[in-house]
């Protein structure tokens, strides 16, 4: 089948640039010399993680318990999830997990490395863990070296607990005297840390002037258009997703609507909402539910009922997230269709 024959809307993704793509990262990271984890919060596929994997990189990560599963699933065996797992029920999956695949997750109190601690005790298995520093992203993570040194000491008394070292988000120059004191503090109290985990698409040299041990990279799959354009390059050769929609209306020779709205792109920061493929000179101003209102005064061409479009969404993540399956193709020709096996895996 011939992409030009899809159902729209359909979510497309150009394997070419996509393997172009995850080699050029892979590359990138051996020439800095910082070991690679992939991210597949991304694109929430196996195959794709796999992929990532072949090409170099050391394991992946998964934001939550349910992306770990579907790739724990499909056979991959080194997993961090830097986020903290809380409640009985989320540590009996991890430990489940645990007894598949080398599970690393990140804590940042006490509280949550005793949830883990205690259900490794009724349940059997070892979690590996990583305390959070929150370095200036003001999420989660403790706020001081001594912070960092406290919380250790604790943890690495109990029991179903290995402790691994510390984790950051994302990798920022000025986060180096944080990162050394607390490296320093706890090497100094006798507490190994063989792991220090940087990340953040773009900020893979800079995870390895702070000594990190590895660098957590995810976006670079699609390219997002934001990293794009901010990067002063509008072309799509770099964003190998896009969604193909269909002109069902032309209300005026000024405005177009296409079957996508916000069930098919979100509405990810403000208007313009993506970039079309073919005219980027129209702009999708606005969205209803399934509906995108496109304003097309600035083009010459004129659009007529029936009329395919690609776009590159502002958010080809979160674009995908509500889509159930990815169409790959090769020269226009659709080589594989892969289901988004982690969409909603909130949990």
């Amino acid at each position: 089948m011939n992409v030009d024959e899809l159902d729209t809307p359909a979510v497309v993704c150009d394997l070419d640039k996509l393997g172009r793509n995850i080699r050029d990262m892979a590359a990138r990271c051996r020439q800095i010399g910082i070991p690679l984890r992939s991210h597949t919060k991304s694109h929430k596929i196996p195959e794709i993680a796999h992929m990532q994997l072949a090409s170099g990189a050391i394991g992946i990560c998964c934001q939550k318990l349910g992306d770990a599963e579907v790739m724990v699933a499909a056979g991959i065996r080194d997993i961090l999830v830097p986020y903290n797992v809380v409640g009985p029920i989320k540590v009996e999956r991890l430990l489940r997990l645990a007894r598949r695949a080398a599970m690393t997750v990140a804590v940042d109190s006490v509280d949550t490395a005793q949830g883990i601690s205690e259900g490794a005790r009724r349940l059997g298995g070892t979690v590996r863990v990583l305390i959070e520093l929150d370095t200036g992203a003001h999420r989660c993570g403790v706020q001081s070296p001594q912070a960092a040194l406290d919380l250790a000491r604790k943890i690495v008394e109990l029991p179903g607990i290995d402790f691994q070292g510390v984790m950051t988000y994302p990798s920022r120059a000025d986060a180096k005297p944080f990162l050394d004191e607390t490296v320093s503090l706890l090497r100094g109290d006798g507490i190994p840390v063989d792991v220090v985990s940087g990340g953040g698409t773009g900020h893979e040299a800079i995870s390895k002037e702070l000594g990190c041990t590895e660098t957590r990279s995810g976006s670079y799959v699609w390219e997002g258009l934001s990293r794009v354009q901010n990067s002063g390059d509008l072309s799509d050769e770099r964003c190998p997703l896009r969604i193909i929609v269909t002109v069902v209306s032309v209300p005026t020779e000024n405005r177009i609507i296409v079957d996508g709205g916000i069930k098919t792109f979100t509405t990810f920061r403000t208007a313009p909402y993506g970039l079309c493929v073919e005219y980027p000179e129209i702009k999708m101003h606005a969205m209803s539910v399934e509906h995108g209102h496109v304003d097309v005064s600035g083009c010459s061409h004129r659009f007529r009922v029936g009329e395919r479009l690609q776009w590159i969404p502002n958010h080809q993540e979160i674009a995908l997230n509500m889509h159930d399956e990815l169409v790959g193709y090769r020269g226009r020709q659709v080589e594989v269709v892969w289901p988004v096996a982690g969409r909603g895996k909130v949990k």
